[in-house]
C-alpha cells in the first residue's frame, strides 16, 4: 500500500513537469511596476509581464532596476476555426 502510494506521487509530479510547458527568460530594465504587471525594455522592445501572487520575486523590484524574467510558454485558449 505504502509503495502504491509513493508511485502515485512520483507520477503526479512527472505528469506536472511534463505538462508544465518550456521556461524562457529574458534581461532588461524595469519601465513599470503595478500590482500585477511588470513592464521591461528588452533592447528597445517593451515587454509587460503578468505577475501574482504566486510570482517568486527575489530582490527589490522598482524603476531603473535590471532584471531576468523567467516565464513559461503555454496556451491560455486555442479555437479551431474552418479553413
Amino acid at each position: 500500500m505504502k509503495r502504491a502510494a509513493v508511485v502515485a506521487v512520483a507520477l503526479f509530479l512527472v505528469a506536472s513537469v511534463a505538462f508544465a510547458g518550456k521556461t524562457y527568460q529574458f534581461t532588461g530594465k524595469v519601465l513599470e511596476v503595478k500590482d500585477n504587471v511588470i513592464v521591461v525594455d528588452k533592447n528597445g522592445e517593451k515587454f509587460e509581464m503578468a505577475k501574482d501572487a504566486n510570482t517568486k520575486i527575489k530582490g527589490d523590484v522598482k524603476v531603473g532596476a535590471k532584471v531576468t524574467v523567467k516565464y513559461e510558454s503555454r496556451a491560455a485558449e486555442i479555437e479551431v476555426k474552418d479553413k
